[in-house]
């Protein structure tokens, strides 16, 4: 191999690496703004962490169920964190109705605000997928 190549070679292998390392750095700093206290003295994963933990004793096998069946579409690397944050949210709506434990309707109020706007269009086509009436809800996605 000459000089021009093996240089061409390690050019590219280093303009791979800066991107995947800009990659990891996007996330890692994504995980790192959610760690900062917001003006109640707590993160949104302190949050997060509290109504799971507070709501741990509302979840039914059904409810539970429901939840992996709402996570579904999400690839399996970032399963477990969607299914972190969707929990904490359908606890919170569950939580703030008094609730004595979560229902399918908890759930499908939770999962659509945990949901980013930006992925409303595949939100509704799961539902509408699985057959599942969001039409109560539906001004949540505005």
């Amino acid at each position: 191999m000459s000089t021009e190549n093996f240089a061409i070679v390690m050019v590219f292998w280093a303009a791979i690496l800066l991107f995947f390392m800009s990659i990891g750095g996007y996330f890692m700093f994504r995980k790192f703004m959610k760690t900062l206290p917001k003006a109640d003295g707590k993160s949104k994963l302190d949050w997060q962490n509290y109504y799971v933990d507070t709501s741990r004793h509302m979840w039914t096998e059904d409810s539970k169920g429901f939840l992996e069946l709402l996570v579904s579409p999400v690839p399996g690397p970032f399963r477990d964190i969607a299914r972190h944050s969707i929990a904490a949210r359908i606890a919170q709506v569950a939580l703030e109705q008094g609730a004595k434990e979560v229902t399918q309707q908890h759930c499908i109020e939770g999962y659509i605000l945990a949901t980013p706007k930006r992925d409303y269009a595949s939100l509704i086509k799961f539902l509408e997928k699985q057959q599942i009436d969001y039409a109560p809800y539906k001004h949540l996605m505005v």
